[in-house]
């Protein structure tokens, strides 16, 4: 029964987290941007979201200021790439680093808690009444979880299916593929890279700001390790889907691996794993993930291989036996 209870409430947090996962995909794999802000943005959405919530400001609208927090976080670097020439990695690193200063002083502190504060989910849960029946299987705070989580990730998925069909949307996927070709085409790669940097990093902080009004609390290290969550998130995405198929498939399989990456956690932590050996179950489980899809590859052209040196050797014996 607990396993099934961790179960439930992992696919709430996955959906939560999924979030963050798609503004990861944007850098990692349609941009080819390898950004490592992810870990200070997330938690910046999360101060945010709680400093105002704490201030009596709107849950709701935390949101958007969280959003907002994290576009300019993610201009600061698109703005050491572009304009200063940092590399990728070490631009994102410098924000990051700056970021957990910056979340310390939005917050006062390493943690504030919402006692006694009303959250989205709160304010939701107090309208959902179950009938008993339903609630022995999942409990009011769960289901309210999922319900808005459900709905917020349809929102983001339609929102980034739309925009990446848009000329500018269209633009950070060809500089992604051919950075060159994109110039050549009179487009400004600086301006597609700042755009998918800031929309990247405003998903990392929206999640930020939803996972720390579902949890209570404003942690300044909340992020640490996230971009490896998502990566997780999405390698498993794409080793049950596949990385073919529509763009809305891809997206909503990120989702889906997110969820799926949760499940595993609560459901190895259940079976006695220590909290502090997660990172490195973590880790294993992304390098196992990565390494399927290219060890199928191989495997593949193996077996083309064979077939082809079985048909040359077929031909070269007709060809011996008729001379």
């Amino acid at each position: 029964m607990s396993i099934l209870l961790s179960v439930e409430g992992a696919i709430g947090q996955g959906i939560l987290w999924g979030i963050m996962a798609l503004g990861v995909y944007i850098t990692f794999r349609l941009l080819d941007f390898a950004d490592l802000t992810v870990d200070g943005s997330f938690a910046t959405g999360g101060a945010v979201s709680a400093i105002l919530i704490v201030s009596g400001v709107d849950p709701v609208l935390s949101l958007f200021a969280a959003l907002l927090a994290g576009a300019a976080s993610g201009a600061v670097t698109g703005f050491l790439n572009t304009i200063c020439k940092i590399p990728a990695i070490l631009a994102g690193i410098l924000t990051q680093i700056g970021l957990y200063s910056i979340n310390l002083m939005i917050m006062g502190k390493s943690n504030l808690p919402l006692l006694n504060t009303k959250t989205i989910f709160s304010n939701v849960s107090d309208v959902v009444h179950l009938p008993r029946s339903i609630s022995k299987w999942i409990s009011t705070n769960n289901l309210t979880v999922l319900l808005i989580g459900i709905v917020l990730a349809v929102v983001v998925i339609g929102i980034l299916y739309w925009f990446f069909g848009t000329e500018i949307g269209s633009a950070i996927r060809a500089t992604g593929n051919n950075e060159h070709m994109v110039r050549a085409n009179g487009i400004s790669t600086k301006k597609t890279i700042m755009v998918a940097l800031m929309l990247s990093n405003a998903l990392n902080a929206f999640s930020g700001a939803l996972v720390a009004q579902q949890q209570g609390y404003a942690d300044v290290k909340m992020g640490i390790g996230a971009i490896v969550m998502a990566l997780a998130s999405i390698v498993l995405g794409e080793v049950l889907f596949g990385r073919k198929g529509g763009f809305a498939r891809r997206l909503t399989s990120i989702v889906i691996g997110s969820i799926a990456y949760r499940i595993i956690v609560a459901i190895v932590l259940q079976l006695g794993l220590s909290a502090d050996n997660l990172k490195l179950f973590t880790a294993i489980l992304v390098g196992i993930a990565l390494s399927i899809p290219i060890m199928m590859e191989n495997s593949k052209q193996k077996a083309r291989y064979k077939k082809l040196t079985a048909e040359v050797d077929a031909i070269e014996e007709a060809f011996h036996a008729d001379h």
